[in-house]
């Protein structure tokens, strides 16, 4: 453990960030201290700074955490709907499926991004990886 992460280091601990707040700026894919610039450079490549505020986002580790969480929430919702659909209108098999498939990838296409900032912005919130010993 490096010394200036220990709690008897001397250092005064840094004030607390607003969890809600980030989870939010990040959904909304804003860089998750100011809000107001962008924290993607396309559709998932996170940038290497915030251009309004100068954030650093290049500690910013989300992985597969976004996939996962993804595939978590649009499988259950395609299950709910799966169940609605079938027994509401019994549709026809190719008819389903296709249903079903286009709006798993629609809803995937459009959770993936957000997640990922949610992630980028749980994590500037409990300052972990890169945003450590970021000043505020």
């Amino acid at each position: 453990m490096p010394a200036d992460d220990r709690p008897d280091s001397g250092r005064p601990s840094p004030a607390p960030r607003d969890l809600r707040s980030a989870l939010r700026k990040g959904l909304r894919r804003r860089c998750p201290n100011c809000g107001a610039g962008p924290v993607f450079n396309g559709y998932l490549h996170v940038r290497k700074s915030c251009q309004v505020c100068r954030q650093d986002f290049s500690g910013a580790r989300a992985d597969d955490g976004p996939a996962y969480l993804t595939i978590l929430l649009v499988g259950h919702i395609a299950a709910v709907a799966m169940h609605i659909i079938y027994f509401r209108w019994q549709p026809e098999p190719l008819i389903f499926f296709t249903i079903l498939a286009v709006g798993s990838i629609g809803l995937s296409l459009y959770l993936l991004p957000r997640l990922k900032g949610a992630i980028i912005g749980f994590q500037w919130a409990r300052r972990m990886h890169g945003f450590r010993n970021d000043p505020d």
